[in-house]
């Protein structure tokens, strides 16, 4: 069986290595005819080339995914620890090839070659500069028994003269694709355990109502059962030839018509979370179980909490698979459009798992928010379906005209607190009780924030809050003081969204723009931070002298604050810019009325659904 390989910019295989003995290379047919290619110089077309090339068996494929020995959470966790260290590699290469590095131009227009020169690379031992910072070693790095393996090490691909004929990109995309379907083995093989060892159990079963049951684990079945269809689609692609044609058209229909199970169970985290917690506070035999069923070996030491957050992270890190592979496709080509196509989709997949789970806690958040305000002015309605919070907490306000001689009185400075919404600002004082007096309020779009320059200690991290117009419908300054630099900046990036940020951001398409990866997972505590995954790649849009980094990330463009001890920066420009140019191919748009429209008709059929 033949591969139809879709139509590429430049050959994607290499001059001729024939692995049948006696065998010769094709004649020269009325086909290959003024394609420059001949007798000497190998196949005229890839499909040509493999021909000679047999399907893999269904039972070898079947073996491997058996046999695939690690959970999906430790695939995961080896899999960005092996992106972070290439990234290290190929950022040691040019700091210790020299200092003087070329411009950033050069860096975009020479990207895929230099890529090609790092990942060579790659195979040489370098030293890691002093700066770096080691990772925490997980143990499935050094078992030598985890199943984890590349396509180009397989014994069907090693034995079958593929990898002769294919060029390293054709390698590198092959790569990308197999490590898709081979981490959804993994994924499957975990939900599996979560049903078989922790749901099903009969024990646990006659422990929960049915009520909690059904929050405990929602619709797990389903997203299972989804997962097997689509694995199994994935597997019979894999054995119609061993130099895999596509896989992103089966993964844009499963994302368009099936991914819908996963809106429904992410969208319950909220609630998932919460009972959680409740049954290991309350139920003493609910608690002593669930650690007994977590030491069984099958789970690895791994929490039946890390089981239950899996639908979420894989259709997230499904997403970044798909872009990996979009990476590597040829420019202009039909598998590139076929991987734009699925990537739009998971996309929207995404944002419908991330709008229900906050729709759910901001909807309590702002009930709860709403029962401890007090109106001193009048009273502004707190809760709206679209309206969340951005950010709250105390600040110091000034007392008086800040020419005053009053600096060193102990009442210079009053505790306010402030509720920011994303189209309110609320300003309150504390009383007692958990309650909160507003006496001014203001319209997100008519803040204005203007930083001090240093005046000494006293007015350290004070920066100026100018309402255009409040409540009294008239303009108001407030002076505030914040108790670090970070909290400042953090303050003053809220209030005023649109203000220009020390770096610039990739959005702006300049050449080059600072980088970091992440290298410690990292979970938000407050609305106006990010949560990063192992391996993530932000541009530094502000940095504070006290740690933290107001960072957008390059996925999903998804902008927040986290501490700089979880990242390392990516020193080399041309890897920076690299990346720059992998985030625009990845997000190239199609017509914006077009991709309006197909938004909301997804959208309405899932809302439907």
């Amino acid at each position: 069986m033949t591969l139809d390989a879709p139509q590429i910019q430049a050959p994607l295989w290499r001059g001729p290595t024939w692995t049948e003995p006696g065998a010769q290379p094709p004649s020269e047919s009325p086909s290959s005819a003024g394609d420059g290619t001949t007798p000497e110089d190998g196949p005229a077309t890839l499909t040509e080339a493999l021909q000679r090339i047999h399907p893999i068996p269904a039972d070898s494929w079947r073996n491997l995914i058996e046999q695939i020995g690690l959970l999906y959470q430790e695939y995961r966790d080896k899999s960005t620890l092996q992106e972070i260290e290439t990234r290290r590699k190929q950022d040691a290469e040019i700091q210790g090839a020299a200092d003087g590095s070329p411009g950033n131009k050069e860096a975009v227009e020479d990207g895929e070659e230099d890529g090609e020169e790092e990942e060579e690379g790659e195979e040489e031992e370098l030293a890691s500069p002093p700066e770096r910072k080691v990772l925490p070693q997980i143990c499935l790095l050094s078992n030598p028994h985890s199943r984890f393996n590349l396509w180009q090490d397989l014994p069907e691909i090693r034995s079958s003269g593929v990898l002769d004929i294919l060029q390293p990109e054709e390698v590198k995309l092959q790569e990308a694709m197999f490590e898709l379907v081979t981490s959804e083995a993994s994924y499957y093989k975990s939900l599996s355990l979560l049903v078989s060892h922790f749901m099903d159990n009969e024990r646990l079963r006659k422990l929960l109502h049915p009520s909690e049951a059904h929050i405990l684990f929602s619709n797990v079945l389903d997203v299972m059962a989804v997962s097997e269809r689509f694995l199994l689609e994935l597997e019979h692609r894999m054995e119609e030839n061993i130099v895999i044609s596509d896989v992103c058209d089966i993964v844009h229909r499963y994302a368009a018509d099936h991914f819908s199970v996963y809106i429904t169970y992410v969208s319950n985290q909220t609630y998932q979370e919460r009972t959680y917690k409740q049954l290991l506070q309350e139920k003493a035999a609910f608690r002593e179980l669930i650690a007994q069923l977590e030491l069984d070996p099958k789970c690895r030491g791994l929490p039946l909490s890390s089981f239950l957050i899996l639908p979420f992270q894989r259709i997230t890190r499904l997403k970044l698979l798909v872009q990996n592979i979009l990476k590597r496709v040829e420019e202009r080509s039909e598998r590139e459009c076929t991987a734009l196509d699925a990537h739009k989709e998971l996309e929207m997949v995404v944002k419908a798992c991330n709008e229900g789970v906050r729709k759910m806690s901001r909807t309590e958040q702002m009930i709860s928010i709403q029962k401890k305000m007090e109106f001193k002015i009048k009273s502004v309605p707190i809760i709206s379906h679209s309206r969340w919070l951005l950010k709250q907490g105390p600040l110091q306000q000034m007392s008086g005209p800040k020419t005053s001689r009053t600096l060193r009185t102990k009442k210079l400075f009053h505790e306010i607190y402030l509720f920011l919404f994303n189209d309110l600002l609320v300003i309150c004082r504390q009383i007692p009780g958990d309650k909160f007096q507003v006496f001014d309020s203001a319209p997100r779009g008519l803040l204005r924030v203007e930083e001090l320059e240093d005046q000494g200690q006293t007015l350290a991290n004070v920066f100026i809050l100018r309402l255009l117009e409040n409540s009294d419908d008239r303009e108001a300054t407030y002076m505030l003081k914040a108790s670090s630099q970070s909290e400042m900046k953090r303050w003053m990036t809220s209030l005023a969204p649109n203000r220009r940020t020390k770096f610039v951001s990739f959005t702006s398409r300049l050449l080059d723009c600072p980088q970091v990866q992440c290298v410690h997972p990292y979970v938000g505590q407050q609305p106006d931070e990010l949560t990063l995954e192992l391996a993530d790649v932000l541009n530094i849009l502000e940095k504070t002298e006290d740690g933290w980094i107001f960072g957008e990330r390059l996925h999903d463009q998804e902008r927040g604050w986290f501490p700089s001890s979880m990242t390392e920066e990516i020193l080399n420009p041309k890897i920076r810019s690299q990346n720059l140019k992998e985030c625009f191919r990845v997000h190239k748009m199609e017509d914006p009325q077009r991709s309006q429209n197909k938004d909301r008709r997804k959208l309405g059929s899932r809302t439907r659904q």
